[in-house]
């Protein structure tokens, strides 16, 4: 499970009573520095929408600590998404109040389902980040409020480009009217056709099937999904997007790509057919510094096949290229069909002074049309003797 990024820090004035006259001075000289450090840090102010009850509250925390922790600015929506959510955070975007990539917090009711797709496709341009919380003052420390996001809200969050799955006492909930009858719950809204919330969903890439699979399951009004069923149907990626498989022929050789994009990184695997053998390369990309340091620090590095090491025999080293770890290994050419038909594929390199290592693995679930062509086209390149069965 990926771990919501960390809020803001709080920086507490420490307030005497009384102090003496003569202590004065010494007492500024020492707070003058932490005074410095406060207005340092203050960054960039926190914006924040003023909006009736009825309408979406938008609260932005970009100051410099919130930055440094969290990497990214907070967006906080709280409220009822109404008919003109959409175009306020458009113009918040627009504006350079709300940044691309931005984390947005989501804690809504009720609202306007066309609203909320029209918010969530806003998302899904900017590349926004969507979770559920409860809006947090800059520079302040502490557990929020559980997050409630149901109706317009859960087809808002449906739009960002990583969803993070509820965590703690955060809910989200689906109308399961929305199956039947997708009407908005604002008043004098356009109805919305079942067309028009499956093809919402097919843009998002949320797999339609599975998520009305789960509202008809529900005898209420809403389906309260939990973090579980959110990562099992892909509603929630927690910062990866899908394992995607590409196969292309190189000077007449079949390779095959395995790519996973996830927040602030990569993850590849190539696999090169040659004569005799098939190469398996791996690439962590983690940055230039910290691949070196990782590499520096290596004891050993191995792939597992279904979470077992594989070819511990085989000892070589990673190696550092551009902004990756790189590990290869050579497998003989009967071993491919291992290779294509495993479960998983795991690249690592295990540090020498702790029990950590460094890396990724790959679920290969739902790739096994891709994999046996590549499997056939390699055999087709340099076929290899089958052994002989006892």
């Amino acid at each position: 499970m990926q771990h919501r990024y960390a809020d803001t820090y709080s920086i507490r004035w420490i307030k005497h009573r009384r102090y003496a006259w003569f202590g004065v001075l010494p007492l500024l000289a020492c707070l003058a520095p932490a005074r410095n450090l406060l207005a340092e840090n203050a960054g960039t102010p926190t914006y924040k929408s003023n909006q009736s009850q009825s309408q979406l509250t938008i609260q932005v925390n970009n100051d410099r600590l919130t930055l440094t922790l969290a990497k990214a600015p907070q967006v906080y929506l709280s409220g009822v998404i109404d008919a003109d959510a959409s175009q306020r955070f458009e113009a918040m975007v627009r504006s350079g109040k709300i940044a691309t990539g931005s984390d947005v917090y989501l804690n809504a009711s009720g609202g306007d389902i066309a609203a909320g797709m029209a918010l969530g496709r806003q998302f899904r341009e900017d590349s926004m980040v969507t979770h559920l919380g409860t809006p947090r003052l800059p520079r302040h420390v502490g557990a929020g409020k559980p997050a409630t996001c149901i109706d317009a809200c859960a087809y808002a969050y449906l739009g960002g480009l990583y969803r993070w799955a509820p965590t703690g006492a955060d809910r989200i909930g689906f109308p399961t009217h929305q199956v039947s009858d997708p009407k908005p719950a604002g008043a004098g809204s356009a109805p919305q056709t079942p067309d028009d919330v499956t093809t919402y969903l097919k843009d998002m890439d949320i797999d339609a099937a599975a998520l009305t699979s789960m509202l008809t399951a529900s005898r209420d009004g809403l389906a309260w999904l939990s973090a579980d069923q959110m990562i099992s149907t892909r509603l929630a990626n927690n910062g990866r997007l899908p394992l995607m498989a590409t196969y292309q022929v190189q000077s007449g050789a079949p390779y095959l790509v395995l790519n996973e994009v996830k927040r602030g990184g990569e993850h590849r695997m190539t696999l090169q057919c040659k004569q005799g053998n098939v190469t398996l390369t791996a690439y962590n990309t983690v940055g230039a510094d910290h691949a070196r340091q990782i590499v520096a620090r290596a004891a050993r590095s191995f792939f597992e096949i279904n979470r077992n090491e594989s070819l511990p025999q085989q000892q070589e080293n990673a190696t550092v290229h551009d902004q990756s770890v790189v590990i290869t290994r050579d497998y003989p050419s009967t071993q491919l069909g291992n290779l294509i038909t495993a479960h998983s594929i795991g690249a690592w390199v295990r540090d020498k002074n702790s029990t950590l290592r460094y890396g990724f693995e790959f679920e290969l679930h739902g790739l096994d049309r891709i994999l046996k062509t590549y499997y056939q086209s390699c055999w087709q390149y340099a076929p290899w003797q089958m052994p002989q069965k006892s």
